[in-house]
């Protein structure tokens, strides 16, 4: 392991947050991936909030002093994560779905990344790579965040672009995290994204490590958190932080840039609430206005815009929906026996060459 010499003399602890909810598919590896850290001075808090699974018995099986177990009623993904930073006693915060992995030198090179003089509120990013089953096959995610930002910048890239970056790439520290403050357990989607962006606003700048970083397990849609599909509690809690992040950008900067990138944000999520729920789309549209911009109603993608003309809007739009899902499964299904077929020949689980050669 190579530590540089600011590291060498603080050795800051690391605490490693996983809330877990019936994660006993994956809990074992991701946990494994959080003790596997090549960072020696680290906890492990782990929150079984309310599972109804087999995750509890898992999670007896690795107690020990490092990993601490803590199991609660079912309260929400906000919820246990604001109890894990509660009994959290780290320098420095790692956030950590329960079926997500971390590649081993994650953690280390973030804090090797750290230069002399640098204050508690330079927030240290990584790449995302997603995967199915086989992490081998994982390749690094390339958007316009994947590179050093300002606060304003990252944010304002965000929300023009569509871009994502997913929870587990952060290394924050105490500081930031007590800046930001707790997460809002008002939103059952996006709870993610909402939090981030208040700790990119409380950050001086945002650097980027390349070279590692981590898995991001793609689910099933109908199982994914990230799931909205017709529900209006998720649909209520996406307004809401789409309201949120646009005051969040606003706050850092006013100007022209700014508002259109609003808007695009506003354009990129219309879809959601158009046209089954007329009163977010009023709601949308004033916002929009405000930011001197206007909504149009969505319109189906090149590849399904042919089919309404030969079948009708209501075909186009349940192919839009229906055949990405259809080809995912296969992918999925193709993945997942190839994953079984390697495990009985002794394939390397984690893929961290992969996941180095597509970040260059």
């Amino acid at each position: 392991m190579h530590e540089n010499p600011r590291t060498l003399t603080m050795k800051p602890l690391v605490s490693i947050l996983i809330p877990a909810y019936n994660a006993e598919k994956w809990i074992a590896q991701t946990l494994q991936s959080a003790i596997a850290q090549t960072w020696p001075h680290k906890e492990i808090i782990v929150i079984n909030d309310g599972s109804s699974d087999g995750t509890a018995e898992i999670l007896r099986r690795f107690g020990s002093k490092e990993v601490t177990v803590v199991s609660t009623e079912n309260r929400g993904l906000p919820a246990a994560v604001n109890h894990a930073l509660r009994l959290s006693q780290g320098d420095y915060i790692q956030e950590l779905d329960a079926d997500d992995l971390l590649a081993p030198d994650k953690i280390e090179r973030q804090l090797a990344a750290l230069r002399e003089g640098d204050s508690k509120r330079v927030l240290l990013s990584s790449p995302w790579a997603p995967f199915y089953y086989r992490t081998r096959s994982a390749r690094f995610v390339q958007n316009s965040l994947c590179e050093d930002l300002s606060p304003v910048e990252w944010l304002l890239r965000k929300m023009r672009d569509n871009a994502h970056m997913q929870n587990a790439t952060w290394l924050v520290s105490r500081e930031l995290v007590e800046a930001a403050g707790p997460w809002d357990k008002r939103l059952h989607y996006d709870q993610d994204g909402e939090y981030f962006a208040r700790v990119v606003m409380a950050s001086e700048r945002i650097r980027f490590i390349s070279g590692t970083g981590i898995f991001y397990r793609i689910n099933s849609p109908l199982t994914r958190i990230s799931h909205i599909g017709t529900s209006n509690k998720k649909k209520d809690s996406l307004l809401l932080s789409m309201k949120l992040h646009i005051q969040y950008l606003r706050s850092l900067e006013e100007s022209e840039r700014v508002r259109n990138a609003c808007v695009a944000y506003l354009r990129n999520w219309y879809y959601v609430f158009y046209p089954s729920r007329p009163d977010a789309i009023v709601e949308l549209q004033a916002l929009a206005a405000q930011l001197q911009g206007r909504l149009e109603p969505p319109r189906l993608t090149w590849k399904y815009a042919w089919m309404e003309r030969m079948f009708g809007l209501k075909a186009a739009k349940w192919a839009e929906i229906t055949l990405p899902t259809f080809k995912d499964s296969c992918v999925r299904l193709f993945d997942s026996a190839m994953y079984k077929l390697e495990a009985t020949h002794g394939a390397p689980s984690l893929g961290v060459d992969a996941l180095r050669e597509s970040a260059k």
